[in-house]
């Protein structure tokens, strides 16, 4: 049967908008709308709070440019324009649409009437249960969740470049797309998920396409953006990916992997595998670099004199582990970095409930690829759960990573966060 082909590039992954989301309501909008004066006193507030929700020239200048017709859709919403002094890269000056953060774009919504049905998409409730408790009809509800695919994963949920992560964790969650196999290349750090995309083939060739997409992001932000490590299950093509991709980068292998396999091929081996077990945990503590070798030396002297208690296979395990000795020391030069795979494992467990829930993805790879971009934005905005420990002082995982939130709603804070879909414009001169 002859290999299928889809396209998609990266420029499709993000669609620009000049659109400017800030953190008022429609209804204090509505009464700053007719006062021009007014207006602009808030902007130039919000300019001087939030510079990263505008385009990087606000600084040289804009003017009031006009208002939007009034939308059909919505009548009572109409929204004013500013346009920016300076030039643009095709001379002439840009013109931005400035929004209250609960209408959705393209007026598809308020936010109240839609929050809840999108938090509900957390738990992978499908989009006809969402019809039958909220109304619309199942297109409404999956083009509404399709179209926040569309904007920056890294610049909506980093809102500083300073912010963004040194040390990264990256793992492919098996999929399946129209009945065959795919792949989602995921990035992870700081609790939050900073990359996926949808990859056909885990070769280096696809792997380096999918991960890109968090590169080209993360160098929007920063031009000069280079993570120091990344933690990885010891795939190969992921490891040439990311060597591609930054090639400073310093790979270090998931120790948890190499204690999993043993687990698998020892957990019936009783008191053989509790020493193993114990043994192999008192490596991962090591102090230093001297101490991990001294130790690995240890467990190996350890595996020969107890050969008899032990499988073939578990033997293969800890030999290879050993043998990784110098992938997994190399984490010692690094303190901050992520020795262990843990926190990308979590973040991929409620996305494997979400892709059972849909069945995986049946249609277009264009709209897979959406359709993922849109979770993991969605994932890091979502609200903690009440009872963690961490909802004492963080809102969402975004929140964490960033240290404050535009509104108290998830939802509305989300918007905003999407304001010029993510990413700065810059016109790079001021010209009168």
């Amino acid at each position: 049967m002859p290999q299928r082909k889809y396209n998609k590039t990266k420029l499709e992954s993000t669609k620009h908008t000049k659109r400017i989301t800030l953190p008022i309501d429609l209804v204090t909008y509505n009464e700053l709308l007719p006062d021009k004066k007014a207006f602009r006193q808030y902007l130039d507030e919000m300019v001087q709070t939030y510079p990263e929700l505008f385009p990087d020239d606000i600084g040289c200048g804009y003017k009031l440019h006009g208002m939007m017709p009034p939308s059909k859709k919505m009548p009572q919403v109409q929204l004013r324009r500013i346009q920016l002094t300076s030039l643009g890269e095709q001379q002439q000056r840009q013109v931005f649409t400035i929004s209250p953060c609960d209408i959705l774009p393209y007026m598809a919504g308020h936010v109240t009437k839609v929050e809840k049905a999108l938090f509900l998409r957390r738990f992978g409730v499908p989009f006809w249960a969402l019809t039958y408790v909220f109304g619309r009809n199942d297109s409404y509800w999956c083009n509404l969740t399709t179209a926040l695919g569309r904007h920056d994963i890294v610049g909506t949920t980093v809102k500083q470049p300073e912010n963004l992560p040194q040390h990264l964790l990256a793992d492919e969650k098996h999929a399946r797309f129209q009945g065959d196999k795919a792949y989602i290349a995921t990035t992870v750090a700081n609790d939050c998920v900073l990359g996926a995309s949808v990859s056909l083939t885990a070769d280096t060739e696809g792997l380096t396409e999918a991960y890109g997409h968090f590169k080209d992001e993360t160098q929007r932000l920063n031009p000069n953006y280079k993570p120091e490590t990344v933690n990885e299950d010891g795939w190969r093509a992921t490891h040439l990916a990311w060597q591609t991709l930054f090639p400073t980068i310093t790979i270090i292998c998931c120790f948890l992997h190499a204690f999993i396999k043993i687990r698998s091929c020892g957990k019936r081996l009783g008191d053989a595998f509790a020493d193993i077990k114990q043994q192999v945990w008192d490596i991962y503590h090591a102090s230093d670099r001297t101490d991990f070798l001294t130790k690995i030396t240890d467990l190996q002297f350890w595996t020969k004199t107890n050969a008899e208690n032990l499988t073939g296979t578990v033997m293969e395990a800890i030999e290879k582990l050993c043998a990784k000795a110098d992938s997994f020391v190399v984490a010692f030069e690094y303190p901050d970095a992520y020795r262990t795979s843990n926190m990308v494992d979590r973040h991929m467990e409620p996305m494997s409930r979400w892709l059972y829930g849909a069945r995986y993805f049946h249609g277009h790879l264009r709209s897979a690829e959406l359709q993922t971009r849109s979770w993991a934005l969605l994932h890091n905005f979502w609200p903690y759960c009440p009872r963690a420990k961490v909802r004492e002082t963080y809102q969402s995982p975004a929140h964490k990573l960033n240290g404050f939130v535009y509104r108290d709603n998830w939802l509305e804070n989300l918007l905003v966060a999407t304001s010029l879909q993510g990413f700065h414009v810059s016109n790079k001169k001021c010209e009168n």
